[in-house]
């Protein structure tokens, strides 16, 4: 397949620079708005049924309305007010706390809610097509999705071929190709279709797809108290009862001195002796841990798994999109004998041009950078053909008046040559076998001009390692902690 377009060549504003985003993300417990969409379930769990659950705090929600009551009494004791605004300040504290850190975690779910309902789908019925809400599928539904298509549901292809991102499921930056029959039929929802048009049968009822998974995984992380949590729940929950005790005693030998305190003092008192900031802040502190894992895209089912990750010894890392960037990235031109690394930087510039992936845009940002190649511009290869990347022919080039070139994956370009009739030599294959042996990921370049159709050399692409990785694994090893990693990308 190949399209015309005369007066422009693609990657014409190609960036000359790689940048970096970071994965952090931002806002913390004084985020304005955080706090005022928590401020509500704040006030919600002033019932006492669910403040009894923290002893301390219980019992500071017993004073407020003690100290409110008898403050209502005598309206013009501006102690009585003063005290009972602080306690009721401190209970609201600790509930808003509590409901801000849980805010987030429901913040994260709904952002995942709001990327499955934005999906439109292209439902064929007969030879129409409407377009709905993905959220309207049902099983047995078919759908179109071409280049650049969100895929709505998870389903099974039907019809077509197609190469797939699906780096915001399983986090690898190489596109995968799936096609109907067999065992890469299989798509998943929420990925995007980077080349050629498929058919999908959904085969997922509402409600149970992927992303719904992910999202009940992201809304059930439970608040489950761990060992230390309920040892030092125990502990407040004495030292308030001691506190206690000693308050109420303290009342029949003011009244013997004839110094008798008023129940507002004596709730004052109380508060103060107990142990106040501990109980109020205990729930919020365990919630925050398991939000901060979720700002770093790591899932905590429970504080016990937070409270569990300190004994840990060994930490195997995912390679790509972890430890790299996630987009493979052009590094290298590797010649063949009797080529020039700028005859080659050339043929690839030129080929990749009509590539839309990551893969091929790096590839025209090196011949940039490494090799002063400019960029092409419009009109000046009029009446070439340009040649994008697709799932079936997994190559991309240009046909001009003076010669053919071609750039892609290995067997493709291969073939390529041979159907042109020309020969691959031993040193191509050493070359790719070369690369791949070193874990990187090679793409031929070949060109058919007066010379004959022949290879000129290979490309290489390779996992572009995170900006500070070494120094993390430093910190993690210093920290006791061996780093293993792992990847599937070869053998």
């Amino acid at each position: 397949m190949s399209t015309v377009t005369p007066t422009r060549a693609p990657h014409q504003d190609v960036p000359t620079g790689h940048s970096s985003v970071s994965g952090r993300v931002g806002g913390g417990l004084f985020d304005p708005g955080q706090l005022l969409t928590s401020f509500p379930e704040a006030i919600r769990k002033l019932d006492p049924r669910v403040m009894v659950k923290s002893p301390v705090m219980f019992v500071v929600l017993i004073g407020s309305v003690l100290t409110t009551v008898f403050a209502a009494l005598d309206p013009g004791d501006w102690f009585g007010w003063a005290i009972a605004g602080w306690l009721w300040l401190t209970t609201l504290f600790a509930n808003l706390a509590e409901a801000v850190a849980e805010g987030r975690g429901k913040a994260q779910a709904d952002t995942l809610r709001k990327a499955k309902t934005d999906t439109v789908a292209r439902r064929l019925r007969g030879a129409t097509e409407e377009r709905i809400p993905g959220t309207e599928l049902r099983v047995g539904d078919l759908v179109v999705c071409e280049a650049g298509d969100i895929i709505p549901g998870d389903g099974d292809v039907a019809e077509g071929v197609a190469s797939v991102d699906e780096s915001a499921i399983t986090g690898e930056s190489a596109p995968v190709i799936r096609e109907s029959g067999g065992d890469r039929s299989a798509v998943t929802g929420g990925t995007k279709v980077l080349s050629d048009r498929i058919v999908i049968k959904i085969t997922t009822k509402p409600g149970e797809t992927f992303i719904d998974r992910m999202i009940a995984l992201v809304e059930g992380a439970a608040r489950q108290k761990t060992p230390n949590e309920i040892a030092l729940n125990i502990l407040l929950a004495s030292l308030t009862v001691v506190f206690l005790l000693a308050v109420v005693t303290l009342q029949p030998f003011a009244v013997y001195a004839g110094q008798r305190q008023s129940m507002i003092v004596l709730v004052a008192l109380l508060v103060c002796l107990i142990p106040t900031t501990i109980g109020a802040l205990l729930s919020a502190i365990g919630i925050a841990g398991m939000d901060r894992l979720v700002q770093r895209n790591v899932l905590a089912m429970s504080g016990r798994a937070v409270e569990a990750a300190g004994d840990v010894s060994t930490l195997l890392l995912d390679k790509t999109g972890t430890i790299t960037l996630g987009n493979r990235q052009a590094a290298e031109f590797v010649p063949v004998a009797g080529v020039t690394q700028a005859e080659l930087a050339d043929a690839a510039q030129l080929s990749s041009l009509a590539d839309e992936t990551p893969e091929g845009r790096s590839i025209v940002v090196l011949a940039k950078e490494r090799y002063g190649l400019r960029e092409r511009h419009q009109g000046e290869l009029a009446g070439a053909d340009w040649v994008a990347f697709t799932a079936q022919t997994r190559m991309s080039g240009v046909d001009t008046e003076r010669h053919t070139v071609r750039k892609g994956a290995t067997g493709s370009v291969i073939a390529w040559v041979r159907e042109r009739g020309g020969t691959v030599s031993d040193e191509a294959r050493a070359l790719a076998d070369t690369i791949s042996t070193a874990g990187g990921t090679p793409l031929m370049v070949a060109s058919d001009d007066d010379n004959g159709a022949r290879v000129l050399g290979v490309i290489h692409l390779k996992d572009v390692v995170k900006e500070g990785m070494r120094e993390r694994f430093d910190e993690l090893r210093r920290m006791g902690i061996r780093t293993v990693m792992i990847t599937g990308d070869n053998p």
